[in-house]
């Protein structure tokens, strides 16, 4: 049995989130599409919190956040507190709620804006991959987890990501096996470190 997503997505990217649901239409993914279909229908904002916890985030064990050019922390509270609440609340550990896996997906529009190729470490000599993910790319909730904590070394390392990034194209071909990833991140040391709300 596959595990429980919930996508969270801006609405420019919603054709991404259905083809998802296609693939799972279509079992070509094993999972169970949590997802928030239709806006819940109300003002208050605690509501909806709670509404998208109780309804659509206790029992999923993965979220997946699609990362596309409307995805930066960078254009406001008021126009991104839908996904700043959904990823709150799929990091927050507690009771009633687990904390879900996190699993970015960054979508073709993004990909110059975020894979910025390698550079030479001054410090170690070898090459790193330079990885954009920061408020002019996510928002803080997604960036704050996946540079984490490198623990005092020169670069970061699977170990020092909470969140797991991947690109659309290599999701696509195989989304089963990122899933998988994310979802075994919250049983690694590093799910202690997670920041539910980044200043």
């Amino acid at each position: 049995m596959g595990h429980k997503c919930y996508i969270s997505f801006k609405t420019e990217d919603c054709w991404y989130k259905k083809e998802i649901q296609k693939w799972s239409d279509n079992e070509k993914v094993d999972m169970i599409d949590k997802s928030l279909n239709t806006p819940i229908n109300s003002d208050d904002e605690d509501y909806i919190m709670r509404k998208i916890r109780e309804d659509y985030l206790s029992d999923s064990t993965v979220t997946i956040f699609l990362i596309g050019l409307y995805s930066a922390e960078t254009l406001g509270w008021e126009e991104q507190r839908f996904i700043k609440r959904e990823l709150q609340a799929s990091l927050y550990n507690g009771e009633g709620n687990t904390r879900n896996g996190t699993l970015g997906v960054v979508l073709p529009s993004m990909y110059n804006s975020i894979y910025k190729g390698q550079y030479t470490c001054q410090i170690c000599g070898k090459n790193h991959n330079t990885v954009a993910i920061n408020d002019d790319t996510v928002i803080k909730e997604f960036g704050r987890n996946y540079y984490l904590n490198n623990h005092g070394k020169c670069a970061y390392d699977e170990g020092d990501r909470f969140c797991v990034l991947v690109k659309w194209d290599d999701f696509k071909k195989d989304p089963n096996s990122y899933i998988e990833k994310a979802f075994n991140k919250r049983s690694q040391p590093i799910a202690d470190e997670v920041i539910v709300r980044p200043k």
